[in-house]
């Protein structure tokens, strides 16, 4: 299953995931956790998702090296959304600054996860 309503998120926290996961499958929706941002590329190489959710805690992350392969990878830029501590603005400013679509500290991420997870998996212009 291809496009809107399936996602991939980088995140090593395997409970976190497990709660994105639990609130996408109640919605009707697809994630797919991945613990490296090359596991991420490959991932979308091979079926490219709807929507991207990247945790910016994870270990030697490089968002605007991420971008860019995503964009070599994915023949329609999947909607990028990206969640990390609130007392990292310089994380979650620099994610901005690259170009991740949505940024946002984690416990924001947590309260809108299940209004706007559908939203979050469909392709930037195909939302209606």
């Amino acid at each position: 299953m291809t496009g809107p309503g399936r996602g991939v998120m980088l995140c090593d926290d395997l409970i976190f995931f497990s709660r994105v996961a639990a609130t996408a499958r109640a919605a009707g929706l697809e994630v797919k956790q991945v613990r490296s941002a090359a596991a991420l590329l490959e991932a979308v190489k091979q079926d490219p998702p709807g929507g991207i959710i990247v945790d910016l805690h994870a270990a030697g992350l490089d968002v605007p090296a991420l971008l860019a392969g995503l964009r070599t990878a994915c023949p329609v830029m999947p909607r990028t959304i990206a969640f990390g501590s609130h007392v990292e603005a310089e994380t979650l400013r620099a994610a901005r600054a690259a170009g991740v679509d949505r940024v946002m500290p984690r416990s924001q991420f947590v309260k809108e996860l299940e209004a706007d997870l559908r939203a979050w998996l469909t392709p930037v212009g195909e939302l209606s």
